[in-house]
């Protein structure tokens, strides 16, 4: 199968080298000053866990697509989400699956409104990189996996051949007999984190190291929880434990990525993860005050960085 991935940042760029790694057929739909980039020097992924290494894929611009693809992965941040669409859109065929691991949920309705349902299967990919100042994808943590699912939970044909694709390829995979839930629980889990290290500007160990951070953490899980199961995905009490023992944890370094955007001065998703999550809720009469002063204070950064990058020209 062909598969494109449409953007080469710290996810698509870690996977999809991953895919190629494995020989399968992998093209990168990246902007044409990355696309020089990989040419020139690959693809490099620096992981101290399971080994560094350097492929060169085969990398396309938008105006280049001449042929719909089988698989589309697509892993770009979700305020580059309408201008991807428009650039992968060339290369959706009937027989096209499109495989989204954007954070939230508002990138479905997005792109099943564009595609059509069946276009469109679950993702979920759990996996920590970065892309350093020389465009190397870095893996901060030992954790890499990706499930996958129709959204009707029904195992087909069609994921089963999308996980022969993917199966053995250098990370952990799995079919989702419920993909959405999966996707709320990373949602919800990404939320809680993202709000309260955004909120107190600090890892998980430094918030509960100081009295009453605990008490913090819990609550903004709950928050995000209760959103959940008021939008009929109700989460598991194993679950909760699991996560609040994550976001309790003494000396834990864990942030979210939205916190490690904000310390570098970065655009950072707060609409999909915190905006789109509190209307949800609002829709439901449920409210979520944590979450909502976070929402408040990265919608503050990211307004003022928009107003630094204009005075600038």
């Amino acid at each position: 199968m062909r598969i494109l991935i449409v953007g080469a940042g710290a996810v698509g760029g870690y996977f999809g080298g991953r895919l190629a790694q494995a020989g399968r057929d992998v093209t990168f739909l990246v902007r044409p000053r990355r696309a020089e980039q990989i040419q020139a020097q690959g693809l490099r992924i620096l992981s101290p866990y399971y080994g560094d290494f350097t492929v060169r894929p085969k990398t396309i611009t938008a105006a280049q697509i001449v042929s719909p693809y089988d698989i589309i992965f697509l892993s770009v941040k979700s305020y580059d989400l309408a201008a991807a669409v428009d650039d992968f859109a060339p290369a959706v065929g009937p027989r096209t699956v499109i495989i989204p691991v954007l954070n939230g949920l508002h990138h479905m309705d997005v792109l099943t409104e564009r595609f059509g349902e069946n276009a469109v299967l679950g993702g979920v990919c759990y996996v920590a990189t970065e892309i350093d100042s020389q465009g190397r994808v870095i893996q901060l943590a030992d954790f890499q996996s990706f499930n996958y699912g129709e959204l009707h939970g029904k195992k087909t044909s069609r994921i089963e051949a999308v996980h022969q694709v993917f199966k053995g390829a250098g990370f952990d995979t799995a079919i989702s007999g419920d993909i959405l839930l999966d996707m709320w629980q990373k949602w919800v889990f990404l939320a809680s984190v993202g709000a309260i290290t955004c909120l107190l500007g600090g890892n998980i160990g430094e918030i509960v190291a100081v009295p009453g951070g605990s008490d913090l953490s819990l609550s903004a899980l709950r928050e995000c929880a209760a959103i959940a199961g008021a939008s009929g995905y109700p989460l598991s009490e194993a679950f909760l434990k699991a996560k609040s023992s994550q976001l309790t944890a003494p000396a834990s370094s864990m942030t979210s990525s939205m916190y490690r955007d904000r310390k570098e001065q970065a655009p950072v998703e707060v609409d999909s993860i915190l905006g789109d999550l509190i209307e949800r809720g609002r829709k439901h009469g449920v409210s979520a005050p944590i979450v909502q002063a976070a929402f408040v204070s990265l919608t503050i950064y990211q307004q003022g960085r928009a107003r630094a990058k204009a005075a600038r020209g």
